[in-house]
């Protein structure tokens, strides 16, 4: 749930859960703890979260605090939420990366892919003799109601086979 906080135009800031004015410092502890906030102009309704974010970090800046570096400060001037969205993007792909690799670790996950792999292989299989049914004329639903599929390709086979003998006799 999104925490409400209102701004007045004393730019004092009042936290509507807990129904009380609070610091920036209370602000940046929620935001560190995981709490998602909203911040909103009292008289106008804005929404003026990423500036109140960016005075959090401003202020931990002036405290010798912020652990951000020059370097993220400047591209964060210079390419504004470009950089920032970048960013974000290159540590998702870095935590799927990471996420992937730690679920191919476990053992009953392990054991499905390689359960997955054998059944892809087991319906390649399928599929070919399919094929080689068709080849033969004789159709699926056929092949079904006369037996197994080896059973049948084995029957198809041999009636191709004796089709074959018969025509190299009679020419």
């Amino acid at each position: 749930m999104v925490r409400l906080i209102k701004r007045y135009e004393s730019r004092k800031l009042y936290d509507t859960e807990e129904s009380r004015y609070v610091s920036l410092d209370e602000i940046a502890e929620w935001v560190r703890e995981g709490q998602e906030i909203r911040v909103v102009d009292n008289a106008s309704s804005e929404d003026v979260t990423a500036q109140t974010l960016a005075q959090v970090i401003l202020g931990e800046g002036r405290d010798g605090r912020s652990k951000i570096s020059t370097e993220v400060m400047h591209d964060l001037v210079r390419f504004g939420e470009k950089a920032l969205s970048t960013g974000v993007e290159q540590v998702q792909h870095g935590m799927d990366r990471m996420v992937r690799a730690s679920i191919d670790r476990l053992g009953p996950v392990r054991q499905a892919r390689e359960e997955m792999k054998r059944l892809r292989s087991r319906l390649e299989e399928l599929e070919t003799s399919l094929v080689e049914l068709e080849k033969y004329g004789v159709s699926p639903a056929r092949a079904k109601t006369t037996g197994s599929t080896k059973t049948t390709k084995k029957k198809t086979a041999k009636k191709a086979s004796a089709a074959r003998k018969s025509k190299a006799r009679s020419a």
